[in-house]
């Protein structure tokens, strides 16, 4: 069986021309699903949801940020304090609920022994999250 065009001229070319009606009859069938679908997906289907208990999201927790200085002098929050006000803002901050987060800055110059002294405070009080503040290398 051969394949040609009914024109029984000599020398036939192809045909060069795109049939698009095949294109544009599946274009029309995806415009016409697209159409039909649309208006399904804004509209909500009500549904009975179940009642259970859930945990409420907890709050927050405030920071506090608690510097300890080469020489020994202690900042809560910018403000100066000697020992006995440490442990009674400690203390105080202990009973909050939520705790906070204390944040540890400490010279670098600061001796162990004041870092221990400020540790040793905030577990006496009852603060548990305590965090220790460091600044990246930079040479990595």
């Amino acid at each position: 069986m051969a394949f040609g065009d009914f024109n029984q001229g000599p020398g036939g070319a192809p045909m060069s021309e795109i049939n698009t009606t095949p294109l544009v009859d599946v274009m029309l069938v995806l415009l016409i699903i697209f159409m039909v679908t649309a208006p399904l997906m804004t509209q909500s289907i009500g549904v009975d949801l179940p009642e259970a208990e859930a945990v409420a999201p907890q709050k927050e927790a405030p920071k506090v940020s608690l510097a300890i200085e080469a020489d020994g002098t202690i900042r809560w929050d910018d403000v100066v304090l000697d020992e006995a006000q440490l442990k009674a803002r400690m203390l105080a901050a202990a009973v909050e609920s939520p705790q906070p987060e204390l944040h540890l800055h400490a010279d670098r110059k600061t001796p162990y022994e004041h870092v221990a002294r400020v540790l040793g405070a905030a577990r006496a009080a009852g603060l548990e999250r305590i965090g220790f503040v460091t600044l990246p290398e930079a040479g990595r």
